[in-house]
């Protein structure tokens, strides 16, 4: 993807983020910050057994964590959450052609780290 369109696509996503809000009567929820930034992410998740059925965020803080927030709501609607607990940093960077300085790289791993966060302590919750 050449820069110029790449760029677009992270302008696209922070002046109309999908799956932006909250979701009434979530089976999931978490909630992560960023402390050196300031940056915050709610994430709320609809479940159909193990699978997202349907997911959305809310995000205080920079345009890049908004933009990649939404974009990793995308990324994982439809997977289950075995799938997700599997996911990595670097599977996230990949996918979403992510190419940051490290501390924007926090920034926009946000919204991922706190999917996974969701799906990792349901995984608890259910091993109890």
């Amino acid at each position: 993807m050449s820069d110029s369109i790449y760029k677009q696509k992270i302008l696209d996503y922070i002046d109309d983020p999908i799956n932006s809000g909250q979701i009434k009567k979530p089976d999931l929820r978490a909630h992560k910050s960023n402390p050196l930034c300031g940056d915050e992410v709610d994430i709320t998740i609809r479940l159909d057994g193990d699978v997202i059925k349907d997911i959305k965020f809310s995000s205080k803080g920079c345009a890049i964590s908004k933009a990649y927030a939404s974009m990793a709501t995308e990324l994982v609607q439809g997977k289950t959450l075995k799938d997700i607990r599997k996911m990595t940093d670097e599977d996230i960077v990949k996918e979403l052609n992510i190419c940051l300085t490290p501390a924007r790289l926090k920034c926009a791993l946000l919204g991922f780290r706190t999917i996974k966060k969701a799906a990792d302590e349901k995984s608890r919750h259910h091993e109890e």
